[in-house]
């Protein structure tokens, strides 16, 4: 499968994003365990910053939007570190829905688009009310 437009390294911060991704899940099916969900994070954080690179990603937690998002983020990551695993899972959580929030409707007509599950997605969203239409499109 060509990925043409992504560099060497930006693969390898996907990578990292990924297994992040794993770890997290893994933490909440394993009863919010502490270490995974920490494991999941910062390998998520070091794939984003692979991918974007360091200033970007500084640039993209430090926007004035995002400063509520930023601080939910960080800071459901520290109650983690603390031991407060589902709180802070919470918290975080809530942070990555303010941080990441604007790309829902990009996922969503992405997954439209899976061959086999992509109609069934479809029809979720639609249901969510998460569909976006070219009147909807901020250009």
């Amino acid at each position: 499968m060509p990925t043409m437009w992504l560099s060497d390294s930006q693969k390898i911060g996907v990578a990292f994003c990924s297994g992040g991704g794993f770890f997290l899940i893994g933490g909440v099916i394993m009863f919010f365990d502490r270490a995974m969900l920490a494991m999941g994070n910062i390998l998520f954080l070091i794939g984003l910053t692979i991918i974007i690179g360091p200033q970007k990603t500084a640039l993209f937690f430090a926007r004035r939007q995002k400063l509520k998002g930023t601080a939910a983020f960080f800071g459901g990551l520290f109650l983690i570190l603390m031991r407060w695993a589902l709180i802070g899972f919470l918290v975080e959580l809530y942070g990555i829905f303010i941080l990441f929030g604007d790309f829902l409707g990009t996922i969503a007509g992405f997954a439209r688009n899976i061959p086999v599950i992509g109609p069934w997605i479809g029809v979720l969203v639609d249901r969510a009310g998460m569909s976006v239409r070219g009147s909807e499109l901020p250009v």
